[in-house]
Parts: structure tokens; sequence; C-alpha cells
């Protein structure tokens, strides 16, 4: 950071100087060249940096007495997961893990959601989508086929912290530009420095980040997105038939990653107005949010989970869209099986031939 009697070099940081002979600025450690202009300029930049001021409003959703006498905790001993329903709640396994769920007692503690998307997809959509995934799978381990493992697909509403705020700010940017030339038999090269400032304001809606700890980030962004347009206030009616998972992460803990977001969304604006340059770094961001809070919604996934040679594999679908994903494994002994069943009879047909030529020849 520039001081009052101090200069500092764009390119490298150091201490730059003034040169009589070049009646330029000429940094000592890097001898790169710059004009009075171009230091003082780059100097007021970074008298105007500031740091991100990126806090978020807290809230305040409490459950109803009457949607909490209705309401019960179901806790699973084996993986620690815990899901909310009602009181006519049929799930007796964890959606996470298959093992057996208990009824802790009832609900307290937690914040109520603002809103809920519906499921809009049926089992049966769930269950075609999952057949579908398997088909052209010939390696495939025969549990995963099986019409009763199938019907344990389920549906559940899965936590998410909604993330709105404007933002108004500046990020500055280093650049260069790289010019090469030759000269007889010298080749040279020639770096130019640029200080870029970009500045705006822009306006981010429903940033949804998972509130659960047991749904990996990368299945629920992989099923994202959902459409929020169809997301209707939060009712317990809508939680008939269903289960729904108790948000372990709460909102304070997901700010680092709603914020890293921004960040990136920003850059990413930004650098689309920046062109010509080989290449482009961040200096500085200096990013200020304003009525910044964060909501809390359910999001509707069918789940299914899968235990197969101490491995697990868990499949997901979007309730709104249908979007389906899943790893399927490779069942190794079927393979080989396979394998040799094709090239027994394939090497024997290739020893019959060779032995056959070689006869022919006398050999």
């Amino acid at each position: 950071m520039a001081s009052t009697n101090e200069y500092v070099c764009p390119c490298c940081g150091g201490a730059i100087q003034f040169n009589a002979t070049a009646q330029e600025m000429v940094c000592p450690f890097c001898d790169s060249h710059f004009s009075v202009e171009a230091v003082m300029d780059y100097a007021k930049h970074l008298q105007g940096d500031g740091q991100d001021q990126m806090s978020w409003e807290e809230r305040n959703n409490e459950w109803s007495e009457s949607e909490v006498e209705g309401m019960r905790v179901y806790h699973c001993a084996y993986c620690g997961g815990e899901i909310i329903g009602d009181d006519n709640t049929a799930a007796t396994t964890c959606p996470y893990c298959d093992n057996p769920i208990v009824m802790q007692g009832q609900l307290s503690n937690a914040l109520r959601p603002d809103y809920i998307i519906p499921f809009k997809l049926e089992k049966q959509a769930a269950v075609e989508a999952f057949k579908k995934h398997l088909q052209g799978k010939k390696f495939l381990p025969k549990v995963f086929k099986t019409q009763h493992h199938i019907e344990e697909i389920k549906g559940m509403y899965v936590p998410f912290w909604l993330f709105d705020t404007g933002v108004d700010g500046q990020i500055r940017y280093k650049g260069t530009k790289v010019r090469h030339w030759s000269s007889g038999n010298y080749e040279y090269t020639e770096t130019s420095h640029y200080s870029l400032v970009r500045a705006g304001s822009m306006q981010f809606d429903k940033i949804a980040i998972d509130g659960s700890s047991k749904m990996e980030d990368d299945l629920m962004e992989s099923v994202s997105p959902f459409d929020f347009r169809q997301a209707v206030p939060f009712s317990t009616a809508y939680l008939a038939g269903y289960v729904a998972d108790k948000y372990d992460v709460t909102a304070e803990q997901t700010i680092d990653r709603a914020n890293y977001r921004v960040r990136e969304s920003v850059d990413m604006l930004f650098r689309q107005t920046i062109t010509g340059y080989q290449s482009v770094n961040i200096e500085n961001t200096n990013l200020n949010l304003h009525n910044a809070k964060a909501q809390y919604a359910l999001y509707p996934v069918w789940i299914l989970n899968t235990n197969w040679n101490g491995q697990r594999y868990r499949f997901a679908m979007n309730g709104q869209t249908g979007n389906f994903v899943g790893n399927l494994p490779l069942d190794k002994k079927k393979y080989w099986k396979t394998f040799w069943l094709l090239m027994l009879p394939l090497s024997a047909g290739l020893y019959f031939l060779l032995w056959w030529f070689l006869g022919g020849m006398g050999l």
C-alpha cells in the first residue's frame, strides 16, 4: 500500500523511484518504467482499496404451537441423521443409510421453513428414471436391479438456505499484454502492465446452498437447479406422505459459501468486459452487500441408497424437474467371467488357425 512519501511498482509492488535521466518512474527491483501520471493514478487506486463488507441479516422464524403438535423428529442411531415427519409417518428406515430409525420426540429448537417446493413427480416417475439409468449396464451387480430394492426409493424434502442480496462494489485487476519481436540475432519480449478497475451494482436472488451435512454437496448441485417460481409458503400439509431432513448446517455456517458464490459471480460478470489481455488477475476486491438476508426452504428429492461391496451408492432425482444422478459400480467378477467366456473360444479358434497354417507349411 502506498504511503504519503512512497509509491509502489504496479508490477512487483516494490518501492518505485523517479529517474531523472529517463524522466520516468523506474522500479529498481524489476526495471519496469512508468510515467509519473500512471504511478500516481495507481496510488490513488491503492488508497481507495477497501475490504469486502459481506454480512447478512439474522433470521428468526419459529414454528407455531399447532404445527409443532403434529410433527415428530425421528433419529437414526447409525448415521446420526434426523428427519421430520408427522404422527402418521410410515418411514421406518433412514433415507440416508437404510437403517432403522426411532421416534425421538416432538420438534423443538429448529427454525420453521419459509418456503417449500412441493413434489411434482410421483414415486413411479423416480422408479422409471432409475430403471432407465440401469439400461445397458451389463456388468451391474444384481442388487441394483431387484424390484424390491427399487421400490425402496424414498421421497424427502432437503433443507436449503436461500440467500438474497444486493451488491455494490469494485474489483481492481492487473492485466498484462506481451509483445515479441526479433532484431538481428536478438529476440525481444516486452510486457506491458495495466491497472483495470471495474465497478457496478447487481442483485442476487435465491442463491441456494443445502443445509444438510448428510447430503453430499456435489449430489445436490448435480440434481439442481430447482425452479423457485413454483415455491409456495411453507405448510405442514405438504409433508404428508414424505419426510423432511432436519437441517444440521445453519445459515451462519453456510455464509462463507454464499459469499464465495457472490464473489465468483461478480468476478465473472466483470471479466466479460475485459478483453485483449494475455493475463488478468485480481489485485483487490471491495464488495458491499445491502439488504442481505437468508431464508429457509425445503426442496423435493427422491433418494435411493444401495450398499454393495462395503461401499454406499446414493442416487437422487429432482422431485420437481426429474433430473436424475448417481454413479454405478462394476461387478468385476461378472465382467471377467464374460471376458473369458468370449476369449476362450476366440483363443481356441486362433490356435487352430495357427496350427493349420504352420502344418500346411510343413513346420
